[in-house]
């Protein structure tokens, strides 16, 4: 089970032993939300790898971000979560499942909530976030560069290949990768299946259909591209009102988000 590419994963393999965590009630899936108990059970050296992406394929947003998120599930993750959602409760704040779209905008799970609890949940993931033993690269992406989508999925697929070349022997080293992905995006879906099937065996690469809302480190990458964007909009001088909310001034950001963030990059 693999090392983690950000988005939500909460399986955890600690040594020779996998803590699958789920929630009472039903089955388990690999990297669950809400820890409720623990089965054991043998498992292989794993690595997750969960992947997000700011932009779309129909080319309508300025700038393309892909984010991978890489957790070596050797390295427990739920005493993290657990002391996420413990310091939730003890908040009095709402167990949402982290989007930071509709958090900052006040949208969809996130409506009806003022603007005080909303920077307080972001505060509480960015505390999380700091604590998980996860690490992530984002690829940056200027889409008036490139004539069309085959364009850009193409340099996408080759910046993974080098990427993965790059970081050969680590990932290597895991005995299988799972990769959990939402498809919300062809072009994503099928530049990660190549770059990954060319660079590293077949039968070592799993691939996982999930939901953000499932997934701890799939709410990750959406925090890091979110930070990774808004460090592009404040250096570009194009940060809106509602990131100076949340964000304050560049100052501030840089010295603080932005560079706790990239301590994590790779």
């Amino acid at each position: 089970v693999p090392f983690a590419f950000a988005f939500a994963g909460l399986a955890v393999i600690n040594r020779d032993i996998k803590y699958s965590v789920f929630r009472k009630g039903r089955l388990p899936s690999a990297g669950d939300v809400f820890p409720g108990f623990f089965v054991l059970r043998s498992a292989m050296r794993g690595l997750s790898v969960f992947v997000d992406e700011s932009g779309s394929d129909c080319f309508s947003d300025r700038y393309y971000l892909l984010t991978i998120v890489m957790h070596d599930q050797a390295q427990n993750i739920a005493d993290s979560i657990e002391a996420y959602e413990t310091a939730l409760f003890a908040k009095g704040l709402p167990d949402i499942p982290f989007h930071a779209s509709p958090l900052m905008n006040g949208k969809d799970l996130y409506a009806g909530l003022d603007l005080k609890t909303r920077k307080m949940l972001l505060g509480s993931f960015r505390v999380f976030f700091r604590h998980t033993p996860a690490t992530y690269h984002t690829f940056v992406y200027k889409t008036k560069e490139y004539a069309s989508l085959e364009k850009l999925a193409g340099t996408m697929r080759r910046d993974l290949v080098n990427f993965l070349f790059d970081n050969l022997e680590e990932f290597q080293s895991y005995d299988a990768v799972k990769v959990y992905y939402d498809n919300g995006q062809r072009s994503v879906a099928n530049s990660l299946h190549l770059a990954l099937e060319y660079a590293l065996s077949k039968s070592a690469v799993i691939y996982r259909s999930a939901e953000s809302a499932e997934y701890r480190l799939f709410q990750v990458a959406d925090y890091i591209c979110t930070v990774e964007f808004t460090a592009i909009k404040y250096a570009e001088h194009a940060a809106t009102a509602t990131d100076e909310k949340f964000f304050g001034k560049w100052s501030d950001f840089k010295k603080g988000i932005l560079k706790e963030t990239r301590k994590k990059f790779v």
